[in-house]
């Protein structure tokens, strides 16, 4: 796959399903069972006869647990559903019916309207016409753009930390692998620990293999429980800690209780290079969504993009004590802070008011970039704390020991407790507040437009045994 494609969602197509009107089930039950279109329905409509038979059996008790509708390849006889509380397969005509709602008849002929990933277009026009149908592409309606399909494909995903921050709108880039990458990277600097990251490996492992299987709801997880211990080891290893200083590794880096100010300075160094990245992938998804026009002039595009990196490069020229660089970085900042309030003033109704609004607005602006790159600081913040915790753990049980054999199992003991509680409580804190500062920091430039996600229609087919329930 080209990488432009890939970082983009799956590209859509409005489609139009044409089928001769008897032909109808027969194409729903084909598209339902293909499980990769999804079908423009009609918001208010009548309970068809399936679903008012399912509503009488729920009334009475029976349930249909989530994802076990079912259809019929033919049609069911309703009335022994009914009585047989097939509540299954009711659900799955109940689906049918709402779809078929929506079909518009001319003459012979019934046509459903909807969206079709592009690659899959060529199967289902396949199945279709196993059916006497046809898949016609549509132009995409006015005022109504494609839903989003992220790419999930293959057996590693980031998507989920990206679809519980919202949905992207289908103009904008895919950042879940750069995402699902800054996370697990800021979560290492935070739990830099060889020992604790390997525990964290190990539990991935097990939770891809399915054990415990009452975590199995979690599966999908284990692509950040492993990249974040492959990275927690990666800065355990520049730290020299393996469950803590206990001297069994070199120190290839910086020690964090030894060197806190190299570490936060490098820290913020990160954050500055992150929100870059960030407000370029905003201005490209500002420009997608706009045009030229609207990328230009807004804070989290063209103009924020310029402000930041002239900010970036003034800050350099000054810690590196090269003025020409510190003056080319103000005049690019103030380059960038002017479009941002062109920007802004065209936005309101003009005037003194509009005027005030831009000033407040522009305030705003400078004041979130300055605090936005600070908060990075707590990655510093949070590897100083993890780092102090096992120090203490580790001090506290070489004393223990240092005692004599007596005391060795009273040390053992409060290795294992400390380390296991200073383990569990800074792995939830790491993960929380990278996962806060993914979302605050980086994806509010990223993201202003709400997307719609795609939802195909899918319902399997029923076992063959169920054609006894046939007219």
């Amino acid at each position: 796959m080209p990488w432009p494609e890939g970082m983009t969602p799956v590209r859509m197509r409005r489609v139009a399903v044409v089928v001769p009107r008897a032909a109808l089930r027969d194409a729903l039950v084909r598209i339902a069972e293909a499980g990769c279109v999804e079908l423009d329905r009609v918001e208010e409509r009548a309970p068809g006869p399936a679903a008012l038979r399912l509503r009488r059996l729920q009334g009475r008790g029976a349930t249909v647990g989530a994802g076990r509708a079912v259809l019929a390849v033919s049609a069911p006889d309703l009335d022994r559903l009914e009585d047989r509380r097939e509540t299954s397969l009711l659900a799955g005509e109940a689906e049918l019916e709402e779809r078929a709602e929506g079909a518009v008849g001319q003459g012979e002929v019934s046509a459903l309207a909807g969206w079709c990933p592009a690659a899959e277009v060529p199967r289902v026009a396949e199945r279709l016409a196993a059916a006497g149908g046809a898949l016609l592409p549509l132009p995409s309606p006015r005022g109504t753009g494609p839903p989003t399909l992220l790419r999930t494909a293959g057996k590693v995903s980031f998507t989920p930390l990206v679809t519980t921050y919202g949905t992207p709108s289908y103009a904008d880039l895919d950042p879940s692998w750069p995402a699902g990458l800054a996370y697990v990277v800021m979560f290492g600097i935070m739990f830099g620990d060889v020992g604790h990251g390997a525990l964290l490996v190990l539990g991935a492992l097990a939770l891809r293999s399915g054990r415990p299987r009452r975590l199995a709801p979690l599966h999908r997880l284990w692509p950040f429980l492993a990249g974040a211990g492959l990275a927690a080891m990666l800065a355990g290893a520049a730290y020299g800690e393996f469950f803590g200083p206990t001297g069994l590794l070199p120190v290839l880096w910086l020690a964090p209780l030894r060197s806190p100010a190299r570490l936060l300075a490098a820290a913020v160094v990160f954050g500055a290079g992150l929100l870059t990245l960030a407000h370029a992938a905003g201005a490209v998804n500002r420009v997608r969504e706009g045009g030229w026009a609207a990328g230009l002039y807004a804070a989290s595009g063209v103009a924020g993009l310029l402000f930041y990196l002239g900010l970036a490069l003034a800050a350099a020229g000054l810690a590196l004590h090269v003025p020409s660089a510190a003056v080319a970085g103000a005049a690019v900042a103030l380059a960038g802070l002017a479009l941002v309030a062109f920007g802004l003033f065209r936005a309101t109704a003009g005037g003194g008011a509009g005027l005030a609004e831009t000033g407040v607005r522009l305030f705003d602006v400078v004041v979130r970039t300055g605090t936005n790159t600070l908060s990075f600081a707590r990655l510093t913040a949070f590897g100083l704390t993890h780092a102090a915790l096992a120090d203490l753990v580790w001090r506290g049980s070489t004393a223990l020991a240092a005692r004599g054999p007596v005391w060795w199992a009273g040390a053992v003991l409060l290795f294992t407790a400390g380390t296991a509680l200073s383990f569990g409580l800074e792995a939830l804190v790491a993960g929380v507040q990278a996962l806060r500062l993914e979302f605050y920091e980086i994806f509010s430039r990223l993201f202003e437009a709400e997307g719609r996600p795609f939802r195909p229609w899918h319902v399997p087919a029923a076992e063959p045994a169920d054609a006894l329930l046939r007219r």
